[in-house]
């Protein structure tokens, strides 16, 4: 009986040390576009799958599903795209994106995708750190920001061209 019972110690301990050794899921959790994304609409849990990657192929900035739903891109994705800080808007989930007519066309050329701008009409503010989700034909910039910034910028712009700063 004591034979048995040291056999069966040592394959409980073998049992456990190769439990112990066996390794976990390898890479980290990265939040990848399930599909084609369109910018300025927020995410849904179903526009965003999990891929697990080994850490040193994870891009810079790279967010989880928890870190992405709920918040837009700046720009479109395609499906299998890893998602980025830098690609979402601000956590904020009360954001809207808005199409302005530039008052100067030449600013265009000045403006890249997540590029942050003021938005000014004749001598006032009317929206602080928007960020630019696209340029359109040179005259036409969409900007994410909060939704009553975008409400304020939307009917502004239908009376006059709006300026742009930028950050």
């Amino acid at each position: 009986m004591n034979t048995t019972r040291r056999i069966l110690a040592a394959l409980f301990l073998l049992v456990a040390v190769v439990v112990a050794a066996w390794p976990g899921p390898v890479g980290v959790e990265v939040a990848v576009a399930a599909r084609d994304l369109a910018a300025g609409v927020p995410l849904t849990p179903g526009d965003v799958v999990v891929h697990r990657i080994p850490p040193e192929l994870s891009p810079g900035g790279a967010v989880g599903p928890q870190q992405a739903v709920g918040r837009a891109l700046v720009s479109p994705a395609r499906a299998g795209e890893p998602l980025t800080d830098l690609r979402l808007s601000a956590e904020n989930p009360d954001t809207a994106s808005v199409a302005v007519r530039l008052g100067d066309p030449s600013v265009a050329g000045l403006l890249t995708t997540g590029a942050r701008v003021d938005v000014v009409a004749q001598d006032r503010v009317l929206a602080e750190s928007a960020s630019v989700v696209a340029v359109r034909g040179g005259e036409v910039a969409v900007l994410n920001l909060d939704r009553a910034a975008a409400t304020r910028v939307a009917s502004e712009s239908l009376a006059q061209p709006v300026a742009l700063t930028l950050r």
